[in-house]
């Protein structure tokens, strides 16, 4: 999979440009706010219908005008997807080769991209919800069921938490409603646990075997997914149902107590270790980046191993951020395979045989030419 043409018009700094993209390695090169970022979220935008940068589309459209718009050209083996994104006040429509996708689910998947960022060593060392953040953005591209699911869960789990604070003020409370959302609850979080087990455990052998590469054998990262509540990966989906419904009727009285749903998959955390050390809590910045990248490489290859295509890579301000060792490793594992978007304050530290690959362009206030 790899883009051949880029097209942006009014999406925030960038008035209007338009690229061809026939090599693998792209490199955008210029000082900060100049809009290097932008032309990376834009693919971002592209392949997973929402920003990584936020979650008001209204931001994304260029200051005193009234929409945006977003086209890529997708070429997979023989055949070529238009993808378009129109911002406007309205909201957001997302359109495949001419027709409008009602449901996000149905557009995800034409365009699978790996985005790694220097916020992305909250990964390792943020909260549980960057982790889990990170797990749906990257689970939903190989599964558009995923994402449905994971939409139908959100608004359950906010409908129930509605419902457990009214039952807080009442005199009589609804259990009936109660029972009925608990059993929507219990249907669909198993149907995510058994995806995300599934989804943790193959990443957890990719990471770890590039793990010690980068390492040279020297370290063993693991990554094992740790839900709300005492379950087990080797659990089917009946055995995971009774662990919850035992769970909900335990601390029944203190959720409806506290407003809030305690237990489920937006609960739930991934747990990073380093020779049995927790690196969220113990490991140094070089174990924490060191398995950052390790996960961001490991899902350039889970995605290929599930569709069967390498997805685009964006590196966004990145390379500054690692030594030479991890720098190297990077540009290594991705030559010639993956179709690389790169933005950088400048081109030192990078190695002579990458810039002779690479398509240069100097980024200045939204513009953007190619160096000759």
């Amino acid at each position: 999979m790899f883009v051949e043409r880029l097209e942006l018009r009014q999406f925030r700094n960038i008035k209007e440009i338009r690229l061809d993209c026939p090599e693998k390695l792209h490199l955008f090169v210029g000082p900060n706010a100049q809009g290097k970022t932008n032309i990376l979220e834009s693919l971002s935008l592209l392949s997973i219908g929402k920003s990584h940068r936020t979650r008001r589309d209204r931001e994304m459209i260029q200051w005193e005008t009234n929409s945006a718009r977003l086209k890529v050209h997708v070429r997979r083996e023989n055949r070529v997807d238009r993808l378009e994104i129109l911002l406007s006040p309205k909201g957001k429509k997302v359109i495949k080769n001419g027709l409008e996708q009602r449901k996000l689910s149905d557009y995800i998947g034409s365009l699978t991209a790996v985005l790694f960022a220097p916020e992305d060593l909250a990964i390792v060392k943020g909260s549980p919800q960057v982790r889990r953040r990170f797990l749906d953005m990257e689970l939903g591209q190989v599964s558009p069921w995923y994402i449905h699911h994971l939409t139908q869960y959100n608004h359950l789990v906010n409908q129930r938490n509605q419902l457990l604070k009214d039952m807080a003020k009442s005199r009589q409370p609804v259990w009936g409603l109660l029972d009925v959302l608990n059993e929507q609850l219990i249907d669909l979080s198993t149907q995510l646990w058994i995806k995300r087990y599934a989804f943790v455990d193959q990443l957890n052998r990719w990471a770890r075997e590039i793990h010690q590469a980068i390492t040279q054998d020297k370290e063993s990262l693991q990554v094992v997914y740790q839900p709300s509540l005492n379950l087990e990966g080797d659990m089917d989906r009946p055995r995971m149902r009774a662990v919850m419904v035992d769970e909900l009727k335990r601390i029944q009285a203190q959720e409806v107590q506290r407003g809030s749903t305690l237990i489920g998959p937006h609960r739930d955390d991934l747990h990073l270790s380093v020779d049995g050390v927790n690196l969220h809590r113990y490991g140094s910045q070089g174990q924490q980046r060191t398995a950052a990248l390790s996960l961001k490489l490991a899902e350039i290859e889970l995605i290929r191993s599930e569709t069967g295509n390498y997805p685009i890579l964006l590196l966004d301000d990145v390379l500054s951020e690692l030594d030479d060792s991890r720098k190297t490793h990077l540009l290594e594992a991705i030559r010639g395979k993956v179709q690389t978007f790169v933005t950088a304050t400048g081109l030192e530290g990078i190695d002579r045989e990458t810039l002779n690959r690479a398509r240069v362009y100097q980024v200045r206030q939204g513009s953007i030419s190619e160096q000759g």
